[in-house]
C-alpha cells in the first residue's frame, strides 16, 4: 500500500466511521475487544467524549488513536484506543498518530499520557516503550503505563 494516499486527521471521524474501524480491527486486540467490551456503546463513547487522532485511505479510517483529554486538575491524558486495520500495520501508522496525539497532550498543557494494554501485548508494549512510556503499575490481567510529558 501507497503511504502517500494517506491523510492524517484530528477528531473528523463519525461515531459510524468509528464504529466501523473498531469491527475491523477487533480481532487485532488481545484478546479481541467485543470479549471485552460493547462495540457499539464503546464506539459512541470515543465519538463523544474523545479527541481521536486518524489515519484515512480514500475514505476508510484504517488508523485510530483515542484519548480522553483532562485539562483540568491533575491534566492527564488517558490513551483507550491504538488500532491499525491488519493490512496497514507495519507502515508507521501508528507512530504518525501516538505523536500527534503526545504533541496535542503537550499543546494542551497535559502532564502525562496514560493507558492500559494487556500484559501478554508484547508488541504493543515494546511501541510504547519506544516512545518512552513506563511501566506504572498492574492490574489483573494488564499493564499500566505513562508518559511524562517534558515542558
Amino acid at each position: 500500500m501507497d503511504k502517500t494516499n494517506l491523510i492524517y486527521l484530528v477528531k473528523t471521524a463519525a461515531e459510524s466511521d468509528i464504529l466501523w474501524h473498531l469491527k475491523e480491527c477487533n480481532n487485532n486486540f488481545l484478546p479481541p475487544l467485543t470479549d471485552r467490551i460493547d462495540i457499539n456503546a464503546y464506539a459512541k463513547k470515543i465519538f463523544d467524549k474523545a479527541v481521536t487522532f486518524e489515519a484515512w485511505e480514500n475514505k476508510n479510517l484504517i488508523g485510530l488513536i483515542a484519548a480522553y483529554v483532562n485539562t483540568g486538575d491533575p491534566k492527564i491524558s488517558f490513551i483507550t484506543n491504538v488500532s491499525v486495520k491488519k493490512e496497514f500495520m507495519g507502515m508507521g501508522i501508528a507512530s504518525v498518530l501516538l505523536k500527534k496525539c503526545i504533541a496535542h497532550a503537550a499543546d494542551v498543557h497535559c502532564n502525562e499520557i496514560h493507558l492500559e494494554v494487556f500484559k501478554n501485548n508484547i508488541a504493543a508494549i515494546n511501541f510504547y516503550k519506544k516512545y518512552n512510556f513506563t511501566q506504572s503499575g498492574t492490574q489483573e490481567n494488564s499493564l499500566l503505563m505513562k508518559l511524562e510529558i517534558k515542558k
